[in-house]
């Protein structure tokens, strides 16, 4: 029988402590308001699933799960599209002002949305994109650049200069390089950047709940409002709904759960 080390049963039992609030949601879902109030931590007395299929109708998260489906999408897209160019020609080509160009980027991962929320809105104003899907993905996508832009940098850099360099002498073009070698290489780091980029527009609530008054074109974390009042809130229903938001989520992690980690890991070491 293999022996459990030590930092392998503090893993464990951290993440057991982590799943605990994902499995009280969970459980909440099957009690009654009441229940909730008087015994938040007892076990529900049945298991009703029908409460699943009244939440999604109640709740109208059918429209709210196509907006955030399609501003997710077209965020992390763009995301991909404009922080992989960048990291590889921040990585592997010559140019001047790259270093300015890599300080404009670790200046959008330091400074909080707080510090340009007032700017933005404004710019916002003036082309009328309050209350569109695009007033969420230009934010999403500006937001999910810097940082990707770092991760797809440090796993190109680990690449070997020779693979470009012998690429150049057959004639290839940066961007031939680009699109037919440099894409199939860093697939984890894209899984990686990917699923980083969905998780965040897709639980964002604040720029959500500001942007997007209209009904028809609110996304999950505002439509769960819904569900909550003035004077009472259904946290039946709410935990529900919750639930069936939360697990694909979940799923999508753990099954690129390997490239996440190949495409974190990758750049620490230089090739």
């Amino acid at each position: 029988m293999r022996k459990i080390s030590v930092w392998t049963a503090i893993v464990w039992i951290y993440s057991l402590f982590s799943m605990l609030p994902l499995l009280w949601m969970f459980m909440s879902a099957f009690k009654s308001n009441g229940e909730i109030a008087a015994h938040p931590l007892g076990l529900p007395t049945q298991f009703d699933f029908s409460v699943f299929s009244d939440a999604w109708e109640a709740g109208g998260l059918g429209r709210y799960a196509i907006n955030s489906a399609i501003v997710t999408a077209a965020s992390t897209s763009l995301v991909l599209v404009v922080a992989s160019m960048a990291g590889f020609a921040l990585s592997k080509l010559e140019f001047r002002g790259s270093g300015l160009v890599m300080g404009i980027f670790t200046l959008g991962l330091l400074l909080p949305i707080q510090s340009y929320f007032i700017a933005q809105n404004q710019i916002f104003e003036v082309f009328n994109l309050k209350d569109t899907r695009m007033a969420l993905i230009v934010p999403y996508t500006a937001m999910g650049i810097p940082l990707a832009v770092w991760l797809f940098k440090s796993y190109i850099d680990s690449m070997p200069r020779e693979l470009f360099e012998a690429a150049r002498v057959d004639g290839t073009t940066d961007l031939e390089i680009y699109r037919y070698l440099m894409v199939p290489i860093i697939r984890p780091a894209l899984v990686t950047v990917g699923i980083f980029t969905a998780l965040g527009a897709w639980n964002e609530f604040l720029l959500a709940l500001l942007y997007v008054q209209d009904d028809s074109l609110k996304t999950i974390p505002t439509g769960l409002l819904a569900f909550s009042s003035k004077y009472v809130t259904d946290y039946r229903m709410l935990f529900a709904a919750l639930t069936m938001v939360t697990v694909p989520m979940i799923a999508i992690y753990v099954a690129f759960n390997r490239q996440i980690v190949s495409g974190l890991t990758q750049g620490s070491v230089k090739g």
